[in-house]
């Protein structure tokens, strides 16, 4: 029996190698876990901070720090950014896709309706949004159809597509509110539009749009009637007190003149109680006053045998280097025993 032995040696690793690739993981390591130590959050978004898989807290905007991977871990979620989804659409490349099955939906009246919304949103809790709702987007679209359906459920449709989209509109959010507070979301609805509530494309929808377009016609005339009495009827208003006023203005104008005319006649009928003769004199010479200024007088003895004229107002008027003469026929002056006319 043969025997054969090896007397080679096994190949021995160079010396400090071992040390050399332990020095290298642990670099690796630490790398690896100074990266995920830390981490920038943008201005429109909070970073929910897990530590061992459990809600521990937040982090805001900017640059944070947090304990390595796996002790610690961050979700960012947009919470300060306003979202919306839509309803009975969709958006996509600049192009409007409807939804039937979304947009579809019977009114109070078992009329069918088509109602295209947007509802816009923020997240207002981040454990909440994180951890009570799987999906809170979806679950988000879902309440919010519900709550249109719900409102339209019980409106005509004729009050629906009229006067009524901006009431159905507040109840609606009033509903989708309620429901996420409910159900502790974390998602806080701000507003709810919607862009169309019309019925189905055909001739319904237009024997409906010209239904509609003749009580807008209509609203408008009333505006412009009711515009039109309130200009109109406050102007007449103030020009009857106008006219009210004046004539109270003239009402005591007239009252104190005649008093003032009652009280000049009661001075002088008392002068005349004391001196009848006096006053009569001193009553014609001032009437004489008022009225020769204007008149032309003429003086003759009265016996119209020949014509006497006598130039008084010739004589009275600036002297022009002549005085006129008089003529007589037979009559003699006032003075001389004429009368005067």
């Amino acid at each position: 029996m043969e025997v054969i032995v090896n007397n080679s040696k096994e190949p021995q690793l160079p010396k400090g190698l071992g040390r050399k690739i332990g020095l290298g993981l642990g670099g690796v390591v630490v790398a690896v876990a100074g990266l995920s130590t830390f981490y920038t959050v943008q201005e429109h978004e909070t970073a929910a901070i897990l530590t061992f898989g459990k809600y521990t807290g937040e982090a805001s905007a900017g640059l944070n720090w947090k304990l390595p991977y796996p002790i610690q871990k961050v979700i960012k979620v947009p919470a300060n950014q306003t979202q919306r989804i839509h309803i009975g659409y969709r958006e996509e490349k600049g192009k409007t896709i409807p939804v039937e099955e979304e947009a579809l939906m019977i009114t109070g009246d078992e009329n069918i309706v088509s109602a295209d919304a947007v509802v816009e949103w923020k997240i207002s809790d981040v454990r909440q949004y994180l951890y009570n709702i799987d999906e809170p987007e979806t679950f988000l679209r879902n309440a919010a159809s519900s709550a249109i359906r719900s409102v339209i459920g019980s409106t005509p449709l004729d009050y629906a597509i009229t006067e009524g989209k901006t009431e159905i509109q507040g109840k609606v959010k009033e509903r989708l509110i309620d429901m996420q507070q409910r159900y502790e979301t974390g998602i806080q609805v701000l507003d709810v539009k919607f862009q169309d509530i019309e019925p189905p494309e055909g001739e319904v929808q237009a024997a409906f749009k010209d239904v509609t377009n003749a009580r807008e016609e209509k609203n408008t005339k009333m505006n412009v009637a009711a515009k039109y009495e309130n200009d109109i009827i406050p102007k007449a208003r103030g020009d009857a007190q106008a006219m009210l006023e004046n004539a109270e203005g003239a009402k005591k104008t007239r009252v104190l003149n005649a008093q003032g005319d009652v009280a000049k006649f009661n001075a002088v009928y008392e002068e005349y109680v004391k001196n009848k003769g006096i006053t009569e004199k001193r009553l014609v010479l001032e009437t004489m006053e008022k009225v020769l200024p204007g008149a032309k007088v003429v003086i003759t003895d009265g016996r119209g045998e020949t014509v006497n004229y006598f130039p008084i107002n010739e004589w009275l008027r600036p002297s022009t280097g002549q005085q006129p003469a008089a003529r007589t026929g037979g009559g003699t002056a006032a003075g001389n025993g004429g009368t005067a006319q």
